[in-house]
């Protein structure tokens, strides 16, 4: 009776303590997702920053972020998204790494005003990967002829069954460090003078919590509700917020939660959901980890 009485009273007569909206981004970046390969990205995690964010009572928001990267463009996106709605919003962010925050997590946990880590956290990777396979011995072997017309020289750029080219590798490479001074770029004007003064800081190495901590890439140790109690206060209460449900009630992958494992997320999907699983799991591999 009279927890439900104590519902009854308006929040802000209630003696509850401060509440702080709680997001939480997890999974491998990548623009598009399926029950197959769940994914983070600015379509996902859009909704539900924009619910944390206007949360009017609320001091700042806390994201939790647990990923080994991705796509830098959806990296960046989110990352945008946040510090849009902290200016907006007059909200402190307070970003929280579990297991990794590396590459594009690493991204977006710059958004976070302050950044804190567990000591066994990963984070850092600051730099940028390209990968693929190489089938064109495999053509001849099993006798398929690639044949492949284009309009324009370089239409078929880095196509996988055919010999690399020495002048394609380097577009590539030109490529990547144009997004890596991006990459750079950020991570100096969030972290500003908290960095250290070590070669290897944009070398794309990863660290441990601890050690990120020395290096100015985390403002420190801790848990979330540990954090949030003790600035606000013990009666602090942690309001996660759900991502929207889709059409069947699964809620939205990437965003709070994660659906099962390997063999639900297969289901019919044949060797493309394998193909895709694969992938997701070479990125958290990088970092000694299993998606």
């Amino acid at each position: 009776m009279a927890g439900i009485l104590k519902r009854l009273v308006p929040r802000r007569f209630r003696n509850e303590g401060v509440a702080i909206p709680v997001v939480r981004l997890q999974g491998a970046i990548m623009a598009n997702g399926s029950q197959f390969r769940p994914a983070l990205n600015l379509a996902s995690a859009a909704p539900v920053l924009e619910k944390a964010f206007g949360d009017k009572k609320a001091p700042a928001v806390a994201i939790s972020i647990n990923s080994p990267g991705g796509s830098p463009v959806q990296s960046r996106l989110i990352f945008q998204r946040i510090r849009d709605l902290a200016a907006e919003k007059g909200k402190h962010v307070l970003v929280f790494v579990e297991d990794v925050a590396a590459s594009g997590g690493y991204m977006i946990a710059l958004a976070g005003d302050e950044i804190f880590a567990d000591p066994t956290s990963i984070v850092g990777s600051i730099g940028v990967v390209s990968g693929g396979f190489g089938f064109p011995e495999l053509l001849k072997k099993i006798g398929v002829e690639r044949r492949v017309y284009t309009a324009g020289t370089n239409k078929a750029i880095l196509d996988p069954f055919q010999p690399e080219r020495e002048n394609e590798i380097e577009y590539l490479k030109s490529l990547q460090l144009e997004i890596h001074q991006v990459f750079i770029d950020m991570v100096k004007a969030r972290r500003g003078g908290k960095l250290a003064d070590d070669p290897d800081l944009f070398s794309g190495l990863f660290w441990t919590g601890t050690r990120g901590r020395a290096l100015g890439l985390v403002d420190g140790l801790s848990d979330m509700r540990t954090e949030l109690k003790r600035r606000y206060g013990p009666k602090t209460r942690l309001e996660l917020i759900s991502a929207p449900k889709g059409l069947f009630g699964r809620r939205m992958p990437g965003v709070g939660g994660l659906s099962g494992g390997m063999a639900e997320r297969i289901g019919s999907g044949g060797v493309s959901a394998v193909a895709d699983l694969a992938e997701e799991k070479a990125l958290w591999g990088r970092f000694g980890l299993s998606g």
